[in-house]
């Protein structure tokens, strides 16, 4: 794990998603937790639950997959990060990227907290693009 924790959030569940894996186990961190409400809620992933192990709390999350095998695989999540440690991205809520016309979300970090890019256009805030999903 690097310094950039959102980063590794977006890598570790890329990587299951890729390598077909039904569950992925993160670091729990405020940002890990508002960022994985977001996917939760917005259908992206099945189910969430807190572990805790040797007084480290970890989430672990359930991926969604295809039931049918025949067709070749294609993975589920594509997650892009924008803003980053040495480039930070920001945009006013005017100017919040449409993902796919309205089928990927946008995640930002705004003076109210991490929400989606819909959410910040309908209360008028800006922030930092943290993330692409679709």
């Amino acid at each position: 794990m690097g310094r950039d924790t959102i980063a590794d959030i977006i890598t570790s569940i890329r990587n299951a998603d890729i390598n077909r894996k039904g569950t992925v186990r993160i670091v729990s961190t405020n940002i890990a937790e508002n960022i994985v409400k977001i996917l939760l809620r917005e259908g992206f992933i099945e189910n969430v639950r807190k572990h805790r192990e040797n007084k480290k709390s970890f989430l672990v999350l359930t991926l969604q997959h295809r039931r049918n095998r025949k067709e070749p695989y294609r993975a589920l999540l594509n997650l892009k990060r924008i803003s980053r440690p040495g480039l930070r991205i920001y945009s006013n809520y005017q100017r919040i990227p449409r993902i796919l016309g309205g089928i990927g979300i946008v995640i930002l970090s705004t003076s109210r907290g991490i929400m989606t890019g819909r959410e910040a256009r309908l209360e008028g805030i800006g922030g930092e693009i943290l993330c692409y999903i679709w």
